[in-house]
């Protein structure tokens, strides 16, 4: 019985190898990806809304800097 051992350089030259993924894929991956970025930022800035100046000071934000922050749009980063 005879044992191959491959490297990770061997792994990588086999992942290179392969084909990418379609144009429609990357671009699918990539419209999730805003998306979810989005998402998360519009979740936060609604609940900064809610917390209470003891919250925001254990952030390390003033109530006006809260403000101005939960007030930006989600695509703004």
């Amino acid at each position: 019985m005879t044992h191959v051992s491959t490297t990770p350089a061997d792994h990588l030259a086999y992942l290179t190898a392969q084909n990418r993924m379609p144009a429609a894929s990357v671009i699918a991956v990539r419209v999730a990806v805003v998306m979810s970025k989005w998402a998360t930022r519009r979740r936060t800035r609604l609940a900064l809304k809610q917390l209470s100046d003891h919250q925001l000071r254990d952030v390390g934000l003033t109530p006006a800097e809260a403000y101005y922050e939960s007030r930006r749009v989600f695509w703004r980063a």
